[in-house]
């Protein structure tokens, strides 16, 4: 009797097993972690990205990077201008069971815009929403606004009940180093549910068979591992360890685009990296802050060998860029695109006229798990400034030891990629980047500087209506950001993917934003 019950029970498990074998699994190996399950709990856009897959928004970007309706099925603007009406999509459940309403989304709303919100900024006109009926949301703006939907994108939607149960109807910060119940778990409505989670490890997702949307993927289970290692990641997946990672070393592409059984997918980011300066008045060392004077910033600029970059570092895939946004981006023009041009003697004379002292001293603050090359362009442009006689400090260290020193004003000279989310339009830079930090506006201000002119120009096309004035206000803001030097462009940075060949099809995303319920992969047999 128990020898059956043995046979019976191995027979059972060997079952699973194979049920479990023949799932269609995407082994995604990403050069870094998300930072929290909680998509507001820092102004982060990798971790903002995976969890879209588990929170959606009332709105989202379509195949073509088109606003659809998601959460909202329509949407309207009131009488009064500053007020917009959403109807919100009836019969969608949280994955918990809990119904989705309108009053999950004032309390999601409430929640990302609290004054201790990381990424309060990204909702910059909101002041306040009510509950019309069950599925009808007003949302009132601090004035005519045009870029909402836009905005609403990447605003997930939280379950009230849930948030209330687990005391969680306040933002955590991990910049701050404050956490709560949500960091931890997760609760969305997406095509995609957290199984189970160990930071730095591994995360699962499985798929929401309760979804309101037909899935155009066929994935059963997503699994994110962090491989910070590019020579890792590429053994993984030739390996067959990963089948999946968004991002693939430039320096390997050649020897993946030989492997027979990989599949390379290039393109270039939308996102610009830059150099930003601290505009207070000491550096860490405590001397005078010289980098408040455009003609040291000048100097700094001229001493970069941008061509250099391109063509060493980033192996020829990048665009050199001489403007803040990308050449896509709407408030471009190609008149902001020149290059001052490499030259170490021009540097030397502008430092030289500034009174910058040989062997001036700051910090060089980098990430190691950033952008592509992060490191390597670091130590390129250390050397670069070390030969026009200045003494940077590389500090080189991952995200989540670099990023409070940033937000604190904590070092001096840092990078910064920007590629635009989740406007897609040149206002996100100019308001979150540029303006002057006052109320939403600034979020990523962290040099601290203030331009009056360049706030008024930023303020007037966040309430104009009208497309070509608007534009035109966000160019003539982007050419003064040119002109004072503020920060330094350096490129449009590649973007490769890699896959093996049972994905069988990926598609690849010009804002870098893997959307993996429109892939598939060969059905497992």
């Amino acid at each position: 009797m128990q020898l059956k019950h043995l046979l019976l029970a191995t027979a059972a498990m060997a079952g699973l097993a194979g049920a479990a074998h023949a799932e269609n699994v995407l082994k995604w190996g990403a050069n870094r972690d998300i930072g929290s399950l909680d998509p507001y709990s820092y102004g982060d856009s990798f971790t903002i990205n995976v969890l879209n897959h588990v929170y959606e928004g009332l709105v989202r970007y379509n195949k073509d990077l088109k606003i659809e309706p998601a959460l909202a099925e329509s949407w309207e603007i009131l009488d009064d201008q500053i007020t917009w009406r959403f109807k919100l999509r009836q019969g969608v459940t949280f994955h918990n069971g809990n119904p989705f309403t309108a009053d999950d989304v004032v309390a999601s709303l409430t929640r990302v815009s609290d004054e201790t919100s990381p990424l309060k900024g990204n909702l910059p006109a909101y002041v306040s929403s009510a509950v019309v009926d069950d599925y009808t949301v007003d949302i009132t703006l601090n004035g005519t606004y045009p870029l909402l939907l836009n905005d609403l994108t990447n605003i997930h939607m939280f379950d009230k009940e849930w948030m209330t149960e687990h005391d969680s109807l306040l933002p955590t910060d991990i910049g701050a180093g404050t956490e709560g119940y949500a960091t931890y778990n997760a609760n969305g409505t997406g095509p995609f549910v957290v199984e189970s989670r160990q930071p730095d490890a591994k995360t699962v997702f499985v798929v929401n068979p309760d979804w309101w949307d037909e899935p155009q993927h066929n994935i059963d289970r997503i699994e994110l591992t962090p491989v910070n290692s590019a020579a890792t990641r590429v053994a993984a997946l030739l390996s067959g360890e990963i089948n999946f990672t968004n991002d693939a070393p430039v320096q390997d592409l050649p020897r993946l685009e030989a492997a027979p059984a990989v599949d390379v997918l290039e393109g270039v980011d939308l996102r610009t990296v830059m150099i930003g300066f601290p505009f207070r008045e000491t550096l860490t060392t405590g001397e005078a802050n010289p980098f408040t004077d455009i003609k040291v910033r000048e100097a700094l600029y001229k001493a970069i060998d941008l061509d250099l970059i391109h063509q060493k570092v980033m192996r020829g895939k990048s665009r050199v860029a001489g403007a803040t946004v990308a050449p896509p981006i709407p408030g471009y023009t190609e008149a902001l695109d020149d290059l001052p041009g490499y030259d170490p003697a021009a540097s030397r004379a502008l430092l030289a006229e500034a009174g910058v002292p040989e062997g001036l001293e700051f910090e060089f603050n980098c990430l190691s798990d950033g952008l592509v090359n992060e490191e390597q362009f670091c130590q390129a442009i250390a050397s670069m400034w070390s030969r026009i006689g200045l003494s940077p400090k590389l500090d080189v260290a991952p995200r989540a030891v670099q990023s409070p020193k940033r937000t604190n004003g904590t070092t001096d000279i840092y990078t910064l990629g920007w590629a635009t989310l989740p406007l897609l339009d040149s206002y996100s830079p100019l308001l979150q980047i540029f303006h002057s930090k006052v109320g939403n506006a600034g979020v990523f201000n962290w040099g601290g500087w203030s331009y009056p002119e360049l706030d008024g120009l930023i303020d007037a096309a966040g309430s104009e209506l009208d497309l070509d004035k608007r534009l035109a206000l966000q160019t003539e803001a982007l050419e003064l950001v040119k002109d004072e030097m503020i920060m330094i462009p350096l490129h449009q940075q590649p973007m490769a993917w890699a896959v093996t060949d049972d994905v069988v099809d990926m598609p690849l995303f010009p804002d870098n934003k893997p959307r993996l319920w429109f892939a598939r992969i060969a059905p497992a047999s």
